[in-house]
């Protein structure tokens, strides 16, 4: 029997991780971003998610899209990771067209706009190469927009809010 939930549970791991990337991949795309950043360093970011994801140590993935020249914030999304696993029905699904909407209404970036991706976590959490501790730009004068649950399988999820400005 545990065996089952153990596979389930690395199951839903991996769902997560690749839809969380996907929907990040999304968020630069239909912003007007170009994703080659992203693709260019997938294979890490894919690593560093799931061993956190798998260890229930990371919090947020937040994308932070940024005017370069300032280092002032122009919009952030945040993926806030929820760990509400149940080897139960095996339900699962990502919700990209509440995506596209919110990004409609958030509006694309300036042309000359950049985005880094940073990985929040709980205290303690295992080494993995080529991360470290990360400090987020000042959300302030911003409000936080949230549209709830994008990703899920069997419990365990993301969910999804944005910052703009006031």
């Amino acid at each position: 029997m545990s065996t089952v939930s153990v596979y389930s549970y690395t199951h839903s791991v991996t769902y997560v991780t690749d839809n969380v990337l996907r929907s990040l991949k999304d968020i630069i795309r239909l912003s007007g971003l170009s994703p080659a950043n992203l693709a260019n360093s997938w294979e890490s970011k894919h690593r560093a998610i799931k061993t956190w994801i798998e260890s229930r140590h990371l919090e947020r993935v937040e994308l932070e899209i940024f005017n370069p020249a300032t280092n002032a914030l122009i919009v952030r999304w945040d993926l806030d990771i929820v760990y509400q696993w149940s080897n139960g029905d095996g339900s699962f699904y990502t919700d990209t067209e509440q995506l596209k909407y919110a990004i409609k209404k958030a509006g694309v970036a300036p042309e000359s706009a950049n985005y880094e991706i940073i990985l929040k976590t709980k205290p303690g959490r295992p080494d993995v190469s080529g991360w470290g501790p990360a400090t987020s730009r000042s959300t302030d004068g911003m409000v936080r927009q949230t549209l709830g649950s994008t990703v899920e399988h069997s419990g365990l999820g993301a969910s999804a809010a944005y910052w703009r400005t006031r």
